[in-house]
């Protein structure tokens, strides 16, 4: 199994197994990066240049070869656990710890080079709630598991909706009025 540089496992074997669409990527299958940072890649900004802008991983028969794009990245909206299914509720002005957090599987670095020197080294995260999260640092839990949310997980979201049930409450001038 994959681990941090710590040593604690991330859950996966291999992160590109589970790695979305490029953060990179545009609706009409282009590359961003190319088109708004050529600065910081001139070289690659060419090439994609030269080839209409087009995604460097494209790959055959219509599966995306992410680990082939030296500027590759999917990191995560954080809107749901992809191991349990715990969906994240946020309260508007409420500094509380959320409940699904960000998990990488794999770390981007500056240099884009690999612990070998060979292979690019792309940042790649999922959204975890925060027991799933401690499961796999933790113990060999993985994030493909069929889990289900831990009871607290599922307290800690309904006393949220709870709160959020009560700020969209909705009281009648009338009710307000002295008699």
């Amino acid at each position: 199994m994959e681990e941090t540089p710590e040593g604690t496992p991330v859950g996966v074997d291999d992160p590109y197994e589970v790695a979305g669409v490029c953060d990179h990527l545009t609706g009409d299958g282009r590359c961003r990066y190319a088109l708004e940072q050529a600065s910081n890649d001139p070289e690659f900004a060419a090439e994609r240049r030269q080839n209409g802008y087009t995604c460097l991983a494209e790959g055959e028969h219509g599966e995306p070869a992410w680990e082939s794009c030296p500027h590759y990245r999917s990191t995560t909206d954080g809107k749901e656990c992809v191991r349990c299914g715990l969906e994240e509720v946020r309260i508007a002005h409420d500094a509380t710890r959320p409940l699904v957090e960000e998990h990488h599987l794999s770390y981007g670095s500056e240099s884009n080079a690999g612990a070998d020197g060979d292979a690019p080294s792309h940042e790649i995260t999922v959204g975890l709630c925060r027991w799933c999260h401690t499961k796999v640092h933790r113990s060999f839990a993985r994030i493909d598991d069929d889990a289900s949310p831990d009871p607290e997980a599922i307290a800690a979201r309904e006393e949220r909706r709870g709160a959020e049930m009560e700020e969209l409450g909705f009281d009648a001038a009338s009710e307000h009025r002295e008699e």
